[in-house]
């Protein structure tokens, strides 16, 4: 992607950035242009605006009679500034050349999209990333020109990569008659290349057969880090270098753990503007893209009987809890460099706490949900270790099959105390939450699988029928379960009157079962 700036002329500065929805003039900020084609280094008049579309082509939009500013003729006793402004809007681009910058790649058969997906051969890759990435072609999100590929340094041919990558396909929104169908064309798009992670040599080799697929379009490169945190910097520097589109744009997308610490996190950052810009990187956490979890802020705010309720006054406490019926089988080697609480409580259930507590946010924008979830982390009182249990997993009998315990896996160190299972009480005080506890509880290896948020209600002041509940209070109180994985769903437990003469009461589900629905 050509890169613009602006000049140091007075009052003309310019700013556009793929996250921004429109370009302002700024005073005299020195701010970037980017465009998505190659016109010659010109500075637009300021009264010429544009507007990006999601999909980063640009959208021009003139004067209100549709005319672009002319230069100024020269006048006798010009200032410098004058000067300055004239000689600026003499190299206006015509109407024509901003046309064309506009529609430079909306053309769809004039752009490819290759992703390449590094770490092919890993667990994540099998599991989530290649099924992602076939759920958004069975719907029709990926361009109609693409190409994936994937990086590793196990060798692999593009057959046994299809074999591999099929195992783990489903078409898991609906069951539509072409799904085998949607799945064979989904594989011949799919290719293999092994390299080092740290080899600018394999990586070029990697760009040369990127560019064979991709011919004379074009050319948008994603490259998905399916890899342990201290080898993406290695990876970034051989792609940035090696395997960069030319005239598309090039983009990373990180995936967690990122860094141990703040510490690590902030010099991984560090390290990858060295060859990277703040808008190429992308650092997800996989588990935002649950259902249930982009649903939470849906339920919240889009429903009036919920948002009263969502304060110290009326919730006693919330529960978010997530529990795997297996250990680390045979991946005791990367998990035990981060545990439990790295591996899922300081990512996954953090972000899921901040969706919830959070206020509501001024737009749906990224940086607008960011900066909210941002205030309630800041507001987090320091974890004090009387608030915290940590505990492994021992050796257990399910189903007649006797399983290790975590220190006897034979990737795990001997000896080991990185804990398998976490509990935490965490508290956020500001108005709306004083003395609330989040309850986070993670851990593997335990009686089942499941992740949920549990909602729980203070009780009612001199409820009248608390002897129909006998001494147990819990039994009355009103709870609220998000069930986010598995058979997502959402139920609201009330207390009802059981049928009959007597005044018996026992407690039912509201239930929204998303199977059914």
């Amino acid at each position: 992607m050509a890169t613009l700036y602006s000049t140091t002329c007075r009052s003309i500065s310019y700013s556009l950035t793929p996250s921004s929805s429109s370009l302002s003039i700024n005073g005299q900020n020195h701010q970037r242009l980017n465009f998505s084609s190659c016109i010659a280094k010109r500075v637009l008049p300021a009264k010429v605006s544009f507007h990006s579309r999601r999909n980063f082509h640009l959208n021009v939009v003139l004067m209100q009679d549709g005319a672009v500013a002319t230069p100024v003729t020269p006048v006798e006793n010009e200032t410098p500034f004058k000067k300055l402004k004239d000689g600026l809007l003499s190299s206006v681009p015509s109407t024509k050349e901003i046309k064309e910058a506009a529609t430079f790649d909306v053309n769809k058969d004039e752009s490819t999209v290759s992703i390449t997906v590094v770490g092919a051969s890993g667990d994540l890759a099998k599991k989530k990333i290649f099924p992602a990435l076939f759920a958004l072609y069975y719907e029709g999100c990926l361009p109609e020109h693409f190409t994936i590929f994937g990086y590793a340094r196990s060798k692999m041919t593009d057959a046994e990569l299809r074999n591999m990558v099929s195992k783990t396909l489903t078409c898991r929104i609906d069951k539509r008659e072409n799904c085998d169908e949607k799945m064979d064309q989904f594989l011949k798009r799919c290719f293999y290349h092994s390299g080092q992670y740290g080899s600018q040599q394999n990586f070029a080799e990697l760009d040369k057969k990127l560019k064979e697929h991709e011919g004379a379009r074009v050319s948008n490169r994603l490259f998905y880090l399916s890899i342990p945190p201290n080898i993406f910097i290695d990876a970034v520097k051989c792609a940035s270098s090696s395997a960069s589109s030319g005239i598309g744009w090039t983009r990373v997308i990180v995936e967690k753990p990122f860094g141990r610490d703040s510490d690590s996190s902030a010099a991984l950052t560090k390290a990858l503007k060295q060859y990277l810009d703040e808008d190429q990187i992308f650092r997800i956490d996989h588990y935002l893209g649950k259902e249930l979890v982009e649903n939470l802020s849906v339920l919240r705010f889009s429903n009036l009987i919920f948002e009263p309720l969502w304060s110290r006054q009326y919730i006693r406490n919330v529960q978010l809890i997530f529990s795997e019926d297996f250990g680390t089988e045979g991946r005791g080697g990367y998990f035990d460099n981060y545990g439990i609480i790295r591996d899922i409580m300081q990512n996954h259930l953090l972000q899921i706490l901040a969706l919830f507590a959070m206020e509501t946010p001024v737009s749906l924008d990224a940086e607008d949900i960011r900066n909210e979830k941002v205030k309630v982390l800041r507001s987090m009182r320091p974890l004090q270790l009387d608030d915290v249990v940590v505990g492994q997993y021992k050796s257990h009998t399910k189903g007649g099959v006797t399983y290790p315990a975590y220190t006897d896996d034979n990737t795990v160190p001997k000896g080991s105390l990185t804990p398998t299972f976490a509990a935490a009480a965490l508290f956020i005080d500001n108005a709306r939450w004083d003395g609330v506890p989040f309850l986070m509880k993670a851990g593997k290896a335990l009686h089942n699988k499941s992740a949920e948020i549990r909602v729980q209600f203070r009780h009612v002041p001199g409820n009248l029928y608390n002897r129909n509940f006998g001494t147990d209070l819990d039994r009355a109180t009103n709870e609220l379960v998000i069930r986010v994985q598995p058979d997502e769903a959402i139920y609201l437990k009330i207390n009802n009157k059981v049928p009959g003469l007597g005044m018996r009461l026992d407690r039912s589900n509201l239930h929204l079962h998303y199977a059914a629905r």
